[in-house]
């Protein structure tokens, strides 16, 4: 899919890995809105890159359709690519000190990564079979962020490691759901990313971590993960994919 001209809905993309994509969306011609729950960083973020913003909270039927209206309208066109990098870590592990996980702790992360991309996905792509076919029959496309957690999560990841499984688990069910209307669904699991979260640590904390990784010893960039995003966009093939992006490495339980 030639994403110039072509409306993008990029969750969670205030910041991050989202804002990196939508940034990379945009320079390439295409008509971007972000959603994200931080009204302030991302009316801030909105201005900074030239593109619409809606508050949405991606748990939140009411949200998301509101969402996706806002950016049809001001945009003028639907959205045919949904990028869905929203998400939450509550660490903690199953039994900690004779106490057990706070189930309430549990069922939020799992909420917020694996029911809220689901939601968006249903709703996005409810919209994109209903659009005219662009070449090769192609109408959308869907791309969700796992983690290499989904594979091998540490202590303290069992909810993480949970969701981002459980993205990994229904990308191919939804991409063979969503075939006969010619709309791809596909996953990226990035391993350590410089993400905000990241950013919090200490810079040597930060440079063990990038050594750990096989090839290249660092960390990954955002911009490394948009450009796997506009990989999976420009290549019609690519379907039912889980990617992992991680440079070859595999965490070890802590």
């Amino acid at each position: 899919m030639d994403v110039n001209g072509i409306g993008a809905i990029v969750t969670g993309g205030a910041s991050g890995l989202g804002r990196a994509t939508a940034e990379s969306l945009i320079g390439s011609g295409a008509k971007v809105t972000i959603f994200d729950v931080n009204e302030e960083v991302g009316t801030a973020a909105a201005a900074e890159m030239g593109c619409v913003f809606a508050k949405v909270d991606v748990t939140s039927e009411e949200d998301v359709i509101a969402g996706l209206n806002k950016g049809a309208a001001e945009n003028g066109l639907e959205s045919r690519i949904l990028v869905n990098c929203a998400g939450i870590n509550i660490p903690g592990k199953t039994v900690s000190r004779g106490e057990a996980l706070d189930l309430a702790k549990y069922t939020k992360v799992i909420e917020v990564n694996l029911i809220g991309t689901f939601n968006c996905i249903r709703l996005a792509t409810q919209r994109m079979v209903g659009l005219d076919p662009l070449e090769d029959g192609e109408r959308g496309v869907v791309i969700n962020t796992a983690s290499v957690a989904a594979f091998d999560g540490q202590v303290g990841q069992a909810a993480y490691a949970a969701s981002k499984g459980g993205i990994v688990g229904m990308t191919l069910p939804i991409a063979r759901d969503l075939s006969r209307d010619g709309v791809r669904c596909n996953t990226i699991a990035p391993g350590l990313f410089l993400t905000p979260m990241m950013m919090a640590l200490p810079e040597e904390s930060r440079k063990s971590l990038g050594e750990s990784v096989p090839f290249p010893s660092r960390l990954g960039t955002p911009e490394e993960y948009a450009k796997t995003v506009r990989f999976i966009c420009d290549n019609v093939m690519v379907n039912g994919e889980t990617i992992r992006l991680d440079g070859a490495i595999r965490l070890p339980p802590k």
